[in-house]
């Protein structure tokens, strides 16, 4: 600490407060400063503006319950630090990287590392076009991920953002023996728990970081949280040369709380209430997700889309740093399609015939043709019934309905909920049911022999067993 650059509050107004130096240099926006209260316990705030040659305003990253005017402020002359490297595997820690999980606290040594730095410049950027398999049918057949690319699932409230990434989670560590951290953005408390007594009972929490800032804590907390992590992440891809598996949820929490902070600096709104910084606040965030050096960070992100409305200022902003988009249906949950994936608004920049090869993306393009004539046609049916279409739209809405439920599966995670043991599947599996389906080759089939299964396998005996129960 710069004791000799030390300054004094002048003003706390909830989560912002202003703060005055006398000697120069003034902090500059991004570096952090520490206020001491008077029985001793430090506050992290980052500072967000300068005010004049001796104010600045700077945002709290923890509470301010107990400040007041005339504190002591030091300077620290640069970002907040925070802990990298393999002590913090298995931990789970705060936006300032103290530990939250009751365990010892990381040793002075440990290494630290800025959360602001600029991203890696394009010439080191390696591009892959590696398959990052999931074992989830909808999403390795119509949106399959790509290693060091970024991936988001986006919905609207209560349509399984948080399971299908909790079910990627479950599904990344056993496939993928990398480092993954978590970045719980504005997570309820009982969520942060859970996740972290789910770790430590599967046995990867040694190979996880869990970061958390909650919604009790302040917007600065939550709206610094993600960056966190990344330092994290580029610190095993940079230094270590370990690639990183990056989860967060949820991302438009981060947008939210950028919107607070603004508020709170005065600042004037913009579209439908947002910051005016959105679009470079995002993108200060999403382009150091990348791979430098054929080594990467993969990053899965869950998005919340407000009222269901894509057209969302804050989710178009995320959207457009996406490689592969996974839209959840509010539709589809309601009709039980878990993953409630939509196979038509979903999109993947990896579903290319130079990349998959021919059959997966001529499999993927016809599933898609045959589920968007089936959802054509559903006025009608809903009108007529489905004995007032053609012999070949019949057909056609027979096999749709087939390929929706070929494509649900059960996951592990729920399955204390369902009952049903989780299913994870090969891609050559997946691709084999599929073209079954739309050859023909289940048209005599009843729809719940396909329905929350693995395998065409598994879809062929329930079939067999419902015939011989009816016999």
């Amino acid at each position: 600490m710069n004791t000799d650059h030390a300054g004094q509050v002048t003003a706390v107004r909830g989560a912002v407060l202003d703060l005055r130096f006398a000697q120069p240099p003034l902090p500059a926006a991004g570096e952090a400063v520490q206020v001491v209260r008077d029985d001793g316990t430090t506050v992290l705030a980052e500072v967000a503006s300068q005010l004049s040659t001796t104010d600045v305003r700077a945002v709290a990253l923890e509470s301010t319950e107990g400040l007041a005017r005339g504190l002591a402020a030091h300077a620290l002359g640069q970002p907040l630090q925070v802990p990298v490297g393999p002590a913090v595997l298995g931990r789970l820690l705060d936006v300032t990287g103290r530990p939250g999980d009751g365990g010892a606290a990381l040793a002075d040594e440990v290494p630290r590392r800025p959360i602001h730095r600029a991203p890696p410049p394009l010439a080191v950027h390696s591009g892959t076009s590696t398959l990052f398999a999931t074992g989830l049918k909808v999403i390795d057949l119509l949106t399959p991920l790509v290693q060091g690319g970024k991936a988001a699932m986006f919905g609207g409230a209560g349509v399984g953002k948080t399971v299908l990434v909790m079910e990627l989670i479950r599904a990344m560590v056993e496939r993928y023996k990398g480092i993954s951290i978590f970045a719980g953005v504005g997570e309820r408390s009982r969520e942060g728990h859970e996740m972290l007594l789910d770790m430590r009972r599967s046995g990867v929490i040694d190979h996880t970081v869990l970061v958390y800032g909650q919604m009790n804590e302040p917007p600065g907390a939550r709206w610094r949280v993600p960056f966190t992590a990344l330092a994290m992440a580029e610190h095993f891809r940079d230094e270590r040369q370990q690639n990183v598996l990056l989860l967060m949820d949820n991302i438009f929490r981060f947008v939210q709380a950028g919107a607070e902070v603004s508020g709170l600096l005065g600042r004037m709104p913009s579209r439908v209430g947002y910051q005016p910084t959105l679009a470079d606040e995002v993108a200060a965030l999403q382009e150091r997700i990348v791979s430098v050096n054929g080594i990467g960070v993969t990053a899965i992100e869950a998005v919340y889309v407000p009222a269901d409305d894509f057209t969302d200022p804050a989710v178009t902003a995320l959207a457009a740093h996406i490689d592969s988009m996974v839209v959840l249906s509010r539709e589809m949950a309601a009709q039980g399609m878990y993953p409630a994936v939509d196979p038509i608004a979903s999109s993947s920049v990896m579903l290319d015939a130079g990349v998959l090869g021919e059959r997966h993306v001529r499999i993927a393009t016809e599933v898609r043709r045959v589920i968007e004539h089936y959802r054509q046609l559903q006025d009608v049916i809903a009108l007529l019934g489905v004995e007032e279409l053609g012999v070949e739209d019949r057909r056609l809405v027979e096999r749709a309905r087939r390929l929706q439920r070929f494509l649900t599966q059960p996951f592990t995670v729920t399955e204390a909920f369902t009952g049903m043991p989780g299913r994870s599947v090969a891609l050559a599996d997946t691709l084999d049911g599929c073209e079954a389906i739309l050859d023909g080759r289940c048209d005599g089939w009843s729809e719940n022999s396909l329905y929350m299964i693995g395998t065409l396998d598994e879809a062929q005996a329930k079939e067999a067993a419902g015939l011989k129960a009816t016999a």
